[in-house]
Order: structure tokens, then sequence, then C-alpha cells
């Protein structure tokens, strides 16, 4: 498919648009600097965010970043002035780099809309949605949802030790990652495990050079004795294992997901509380028209999204067009406002669409092209 140039003046009429959408709604419209402390977002996400982002040094105020997206700078803002709750709109230019796919855009116009309502998250997650189906109902395009607190709760009910649980929570956004560790941590892992331990103790008896390094001796000690507690750990049980590849493994309509997630309830209750409010979520998408029977649902979506979503997340695409990326995305981050109001947490969803996506698409077809 040719690349159809839109010009920057119609996207952000296009944007203008959106946002007034969005206000009409009542969302209070927000303007959020470009230039941001690189600081937080390191911390927030480590050094994997600084290969997505574009970073630079300023001699007074330290690393800066180009903003990568909205979302921490508004939960910034409204756990430092706003009350709960409430509803922000935004439009503005976001940077990303390109390096996977370097044809994709490296700097391009977002526009958000994020609800911060902890009355009813289930009512929140379907107002949002919705808003944003609305938005684009006169698009040819695939809604595809997920929900990553069912996967998070999984995983804290496992029995098994607190590292392990830690180890895989922490990597929940790395796919193959947490595929690797749930191995590890099975049976089929337990010879993997010491082979690891006494390749470990073999390298560091052999060595005979002088040490160097960025490790200390006590952080390897403590590296060794972590090893050597797991390798003498019981595996996660077959059964664990086989219900967490039933959960990873779910794709299909809602109801039918949620049918299976209840079965698989019975034998891992940890995901009860989870699975009731998909299903409240549910029943709040179809009171506010969304046709919930047709709509896609799958366990392991949006695993390689923003670390920061931690329950529902969603996206729209354009099936017909494989080279474009999401037209809007969006999910729950309540985690990430306890991060950022120095423990004071305020349930909060939101997602962005990419108006300069939308031009494309009426450009060939309403992305039936």
């Amino acid at each position: 498919m040719p690349r159809v140039d839109i010009a920057k003046a119609d996207v952000k009429a296009e944007a203008a648009r959106l946002k007034a959408r969005f206000e009409a709604q009542g969302a209070q419209a927000m303007e959020m600097d470009i230039l941001l402390p690189a600081e937080v977002l390191l911390d927030l996400y480590g050094e994997d965010i600084r290969a997505r982002a574009y970073v630079t040094h300023d001699p007074e105020q330290g690393e800066m970043m180009l903003r990568p997206d909205f979302t921490v700078p508004m939960v910034q803002a409204h756990m430092s002035d706003g009350a709960e709750p409430a509803r922000y709109t935004y439009a503005g230019e976001v940077f990303r780099k390109q390096e996977d796919v370097p044809t994709r855009a490296n700097e391009y116009i977002q526009v958000g809309f994020e609800v911060f309502d902890g009355s009813s998250p289930a009512d929140a997650d379907a107002e949002v949605f919705a808003a944003f189906a609305e938005a684009l109902s006169d698009y040819d395009l695939r809604a595809s949802t997920g929900d990553i607190g069912i996967l998070m709760a999984a995983v804290r009910g496992l029995k098994t030790t607190e590292r392990r649980r830690n180890a895989l929570l922490r990597h929940i956004w790395r796919p193959r990652r947490f595929r690797a560790l749930m191995t590890r941590f099975s049976a089929r892992g337990t010879e993997l495990r010491q082979q690891n331990l006494d390749r470990v103790k073999a390298n560091l008896k052999e060595a005979e050079a002088p040490f160097i390094g960025l490790r200390t001796q006590t952080e390897i000690d403590t590296r060794i004795k972590a090893l050597e507690e797991d390798a003498a750990e019981p595996p996660i049980s077959d059964g664990e294992i086989a219900l967490m590849n039933d959960i990873l493994s779910l794709k299909e309509t809602l109801p039918n997901v949620l049918s299976n997630l209840r079965d698989i309830a019975v034998d891992l209750p940890e995901i009860s509380e989870a699975v009731s409010l998909l299903g409240r979520r549910t029943e709040a998408l179809a009171s506010r028209g969304v046709d919930v029977d047709h709509l896609d649902f799958e366990a392991s979506y949006g695993r390689t999204s923003m670390e920061y979503y931690d329950g529902f997340v969603f996206g729209f695409y354009a099936e017909g067009r494989p080279d474009l990326p999401p037209v809007a995305t969006g999910g729950r981050y309540d985690a990430l406002t306890s991060v950022l109001g120095q423990g004071r947490s305020i349930p909060a969803v939101g997602g962005v669409i990419r108006p300069g996506l939308m031009l494309a698409l009426n450009a060939t077809g309403k992305g039936e092209a």
C-alpha cells in the first residue's frame, strides 16, 4: 500500500475536532509540556524507554526527554491539582523512535480522553471504550480488548515463592521472557535451574583473573544464594502451569472468554475478583450499545504496550491496512497513579486516537483498502 501524505494542518484540524468532541462529553482540556524530565520515565520503565524515546541533556535540569506519550504528565498534573471524579482531553505531538519499523512516523499527533473515577471501574472502562468506538464508528475497524489484571491475578495466585511471583509479574510485558520463566519454574525446569547454579559456581571457581566489573562480591554472593534457594524450591505444579497456559491461550469473543474464565476460576479462585470485574465491564459495555457478542477478547492482548497498563486494555485496527499501527489504543493504569501520587491512588483509565491515521484511512477508503 503506497504511503499517503497528509498535510499537518489537516491533522491538527482533525485533532481539534476530536478534542472538542471529548470536551462535549465533559472532559476538561489540558495542555502539557513537550520536553519532560527523563528521570521519572526512566524510574518507571527502566532503561527500556530510552531506546524508544529521544533524550537530551539540559545543563540546569539534567536529562530531558521529548514527550513519548501523554499519560505520565497527565497523571502528574491530576495528582497535583485534580479532584475526583475528573475527565480530561488533550491533543499534541508525541515522539518515538521507530528502529524496528523505520517506515512509521517518529513524530505524530495524539488526541486523548482520560477518566479518573473510582466509583465504578467497570463503568469507567466502558465509558472510555464506548467514547472511542463512537468516535471511530464511521471506519471499518476491528476492536480488540484484553485485561492485564486477570493475568496478574493468576500470577499472584500461584503456589510458589514470592521471588518467583515477582519475577513473573515484572516480565508480564515481555511475553518471551515470561514464557521462559514459566518453564524454568516448572518441573521441566528443575534440571535447568540446577545446571544454571552449577555453571555460575564453576565459572567463579575457575576464574583466576583479578576481581573487576560492576558487581561487588556481596552482590555476587547474594545472587548465588538466590539461585541456591530457587534450585531447592519445588516446581510450580503441572496443574497450575496448565491453568496459566489456558488463560494465555484465550482468544475469542468476549462472552465466550468470560465463560471460560469462570470455569478456570473454579480451580484458580485467585482470579475470581478480576473475572467478576470483567463480567461487570461486559454488562456496562452492552448498556452503552457496544456489541459485546462480537467483541474480540484476548487474554494476552496489551502485553507489548507501555508497562503502566494493569487492567482493561483495548485497541482499534484497520484490518485492511496491516502496514498501519493501531488507530486508537488505551487501558486502565491504576498502579501508575499510586506511583506518581506518592501513595495516593485514584483509579484511572484512558486512551488515545491518532487523527493522522484516520485521515489516511479516509484517503484510502475507511480502512477497507
